[in-house]
């Protein structure tokens, strides 16, 4: 059966992404035909499409999409067709109207989650959860800080960790994008353009640092990250928005207070269907009963994938940015 996908044959910037039909098969053993309405544009897909994580060409680009199963294979009992459905991570393929995917990689949608919602959230909301109740499970009363809280990520967190009673310290480009993040929880927001971050996050904790830093942002903020945690603090790098970090000598950790540094990996965090099941159900969860709000910022249609990329770069988005199949 033929497909609109967004592929790319080489790597570079938004130009290499191409409009193209494909053939999808019928699903084999473990595979399911899924129908995507829905595909979330995320860093992740531009560090596959730039070649900073290098993937086998051609590709049809995405990690994130929801739709409804169209068939399955041989062995699959988890999903049936006609089942909705969302997916986050594993193999890329959601730029696309239709594709092949390891059933055991979908989780169902509840009835009160739409595809749009599920396209704008699974992967980041997913994301989330791992780095707040896994990676350091924030408690009520901590101060932890977040770069980048008005993306789609950031938005989420913000209200997630509002939620758990926790004190967010949050960077944003723009006094817009400043307030946002306080309309979705955000306590403190830095606009890095105007202020130095590190100081400002000494002056907000009294000199004494958090004992967490989220970073999504990498090169321009990593070294900052690390000088503004507690001593035995830990800076989480999971994402490279303005470039892949410079490599970090292993003393400084231990001169700038013992602190740790991790690079976590949402697949790392869902390498079973437990593991990912209980993830998704967490996060539905917490949508449903209003402790998480959606903020789609931007929608484009599957044509515009190379648009929609760029605005991200540039950091001219807000929110979740996802595709829609049309």
């Amino acid at each position: 059966m033929r497909a609109r996908a967004v592929r790319i044959h080489e790597t570079g910037g938004p130009q290499v992404l191409h409009l193209e039909e494909v053939e999808v098969p019928e699903p084999g053993p473990g595979e399911a035909r899924v129908r995507n309405e829905f595909a979330g544009v995320n860093f992740i897909d531009t560090y596959h499409r730039a070649g900073l994580y290098p993937s086998k060409l051609p590709l049809v680009l995405g990690q994130e999409g929801a739709g409804v199963v169209e068939s399955v294979g041989q062995g699959v009992q988890a999903i049936a067709a006609g089942d909705r459905v969302a997916y986050a991570g594993g193999p890329p393929g959601s730029y696309s109207d239709l594709r092949l995917i390891q059933a055991d990689r979908l989780v169902p949608l509840p009835g009160e989650i739409d595809t749009n919602t599920a396209a704008a959230i699974t992967l980041r909301g997913m994301t989330v959860e791992y780095l707040i109740r896994r990676t350091f499970p924030v408690a009520k009363g901590m101060t932890v800080l977040w770069h980048a809280a008005a993306g789609g990520v950031g938005l989420l967190a913000c209200e997630w960790l509002s939620s758990l009673g926790a004190t967010v310290i949050g960077t944003v480009g723009s006094d817009k994008k400043a307030r946002l993040a306080r309309d979705h929880g955000c306590t403190h927001t830095i606009n890095y353009k105007e202020e130095d971050f590190v100081e400002r996050v000494r002056e907000l904790t009294e000199g004494e640092g958090v004992p967490v830093v989220y970073d999504g942002v990498g090169r321009s903020t990593l070294s900052g990250s690390l000088d503004c945690l507690a001593p035995r603090g830990l800076c989480v790098s999971f994402g490279n928005a303005s470039g892949k970090p410079e490599p970090v000598d292993v003393l400084t950790l231990a001169e700038k207070g013992s602190v740790y540094l991790t690079r976590p990996r949402l697949g790392d965090y869902t390498r079973t269907r437990d593991e990912l099941l209980a993830s998704a159900s967490t996060l539905f969860e917490a949508v449903i009963q209003g402790r998480v709000a959606v903020e789609i910022g931007q929608e484009y249609a599957l044509e515009q994938a190379a648009e929609a990329q760029e605005a991200l770069e540039e950091r001219q988005t807000v929110g979740s940015t996802i595709l829609s199949m049309g």
